[in-house]
């Protein structure tokens, strides 16, 4: 077994991964810059941050079949120019339609790298080691999103659009990343069964494992094809016989999104920013956020092929359950205090003055401080106070709340976030896997989308408090459906798990 070869390829196909979480996680750093230069509204700000997903969803779409036309290499390839790009276009975009536009483009290559690149590397990689492989596509997305962190607290202080900078940077990564899938091989499961290319996939297969390898791959694949599948249809996805795998494929693919971890990821400055820290202190722990993401994952890589997919699904969807519970908590026992130490901190000094007849009160919640004030200030004066200010008059255990987000972020990346692109790529038959793939990964997208739209709207209009009891409330959901409909793919190869799932109904 030619194990660094095959980590080798693995790698650099999950660089897309790398990208993704890059792509995802920069905008953070971005919000107050594009906030102000584009003079945005609540939904206006959750559109440009969102918006990506569109075009992830179109990416999703897209991406299956056209991977199973054209091979998931091209297809990849494709993912990297569009990522750079999009990096180049939204650091140099000079109206907010244009700005989106670029984002969206990005979206695009975040919807076919998420898809094929897991694929890819479930496709070649030996069943001991797939697990491992496949969540090398999640590592690679939370080192992106670790490097942004880091990236935009470097960035932030070089000059007055230092947005800018945060967001053009990307395309050196980009760039790499396309070079570099030009050394990966083809999929040898594609070349045998779209082009009959027995003897190329062979030489791969070799490559990759040796003869005894690549001798029993090929005739599993080609007993495969001997069924004499129909070519997949969206229909098939949902017929009888296909039951138990949509279930466990579009429920997996909820429960990821619904439990608000993209909130986490796009908005961390301003989650901590709400707790009361200084803009220095929100980025400095996002950077937290992003280690942390990053050493659970590793943990999740090390465990996945060996503790199994379903417990670490139960072990991390339980703590999310408990760490937002804990946020939750925290934002409930905050009160907002308005006095002379407080109103100081406003840098609207015109606010500031309007609120001085609060001064002495204490308030139980966001929502009751907003009514009291909403009486002495502008409509423009209110906005920028529900935006912008409220924030220095918090009082919370702001140690409380670091600690929740941290603990959900490390249960997240130990269970849904690697563990579904792991399940996907191992629960579809061969003949359905692109169209199905691309559907629950629209339906993830549209999750995920509606999850960070809302987001800024709910901290403003519901309260932080009641934000994180909602996904409290799907953490827990999402617990009972992985006890009650997830099987255990450990192990298995590629056809042995759809032989199981194709069975139980």
């Amino acid at each position: 077994m030619n194990k660094s070869y095959t980590l080798y390829i693995s790698f650099i196909v999950a660089l897309g991964g790398f990208l993704l979480g890059f792509d995802s996680a920069v905008i953070s750093g971005a919000i107050g810059g594009i906030r102000t230069y584009f003079e945005m509204s609540d939904w206006e700000l959750g559109f440009s941050v969102g918006c990506v997903i569109f075009g992830a969803m179109a990416g999703n779409l897209m991406a299956g079949p056209l991977s199973d036309k054209y091979g998931r290499r091209s297809l990849l390839i494709v993912t990297a120019i569009l990522f750079t790009i999009s990096a180049s276009w939204s650091a140099l975009a000079t109206d907010y339609a244009s700005f989106v536009i670029a984002r969206i483009i990005g979206g695009v290559g975040i919807g076919g790298a998420i898809l094929i690149a897991p694929i890819y590397i479930a496709e070649i990689a030996p069943p001991k080691l797939r697990g491992s492989l496949v969540s090398l596509n999640q590592l690679n997305i939370v080192l992106g999103i670790s490097v942004a962190y880091f990236s935009n607290y470097f960035l932030k202080d070089v000059g007055e659009e230092s947005w800018r900078w945060m967001l053009g940077v990307e395309a050196i990564p980009a760039f790499i990343y396309f070079i570099a899938l030009f050394s990966v091989p083809r999929s040898p499961r594609w070349l045998i069964q779209k082009l009959n290319l027995v003897d190329v996939a062979r030489k791969i297969l070799v490559k990759i494992g040796g003869n005894e390898f690549a001798t029993a791959t090929i005739d599993e694949i080609q007993r495969g094809m001997d069924k004499k599948e129909p070519s997949g249809t969206l229909s098939q996805l949902f017929s009888n016989k296909m039951q138990t795998i949509a279930i466990i494929a579009f429920g997996i693919a909820f429960f990821q999104q619904i439990t608000g971890i993209n909130a986490i990821f796009y908005y961390a400055p301003t989650i901590f920013e709400q707790a009361g820290g200084s803009t220095d202190s929100s980025f400095l722990q996002a950077i937290v956020v992003g280690l942390t993401n990053l050493v659970f994952t590793i943990v999740a890589i090390r465990l996945i092929d060996k503790l199994g997919r379903k417990p670490l699904l139960i072990i991390g969807t339980a703590a999310m359950t408990i760490s937002l519970t804990m946020a939750t908590f925290a934002f409930y026992k905050a009160t907002y205090e308005v006095n002379e130490e407080t109103l100081a901190k406003v840098s609207d000094v015109e606010i500031s003055k309007s609120l001085l007849p609060l001064s002495g009160n204490t308030y139980s919640s966001q929502k009751e401080i907003f009514d009291a004030s909403k009486m002495y200030l502008t409509e423009k004066q209110y906005f920028n106070f529900q935006r912008n200010e409220v924030k220095h008059f918090i009082s919370i255990n702001a140690t409380l709340v670091l600690i929740a987000i941290l603990l959900y972020v490390a249960a997240f990346a130990i269970s849904l976030g690697p563990v579904m692109w792991t399940l996907l790529s191992e629960i579809f038959p061969g003949y359905i896997k692109g169209i199905a793939i691309s559907a629950v990964g629209f339906f993830n997208s549209l999750v995920s989308y509606t999850v960070t739209q809302f987001f800024p709207w709910e901290l403003t209009n519901l309260g932080p408090t009641l934000t994180f009891a909602l996904y409290a409330i799907m953490a827990l959901l999402s617990l009972i459906f992985v006890m009650k409909y997830v099987v255990e793919t450990k192990g298995k190869t590629l056809e042995e798990v759809q032989e199981l799932l194709i069975k139980k109904n």
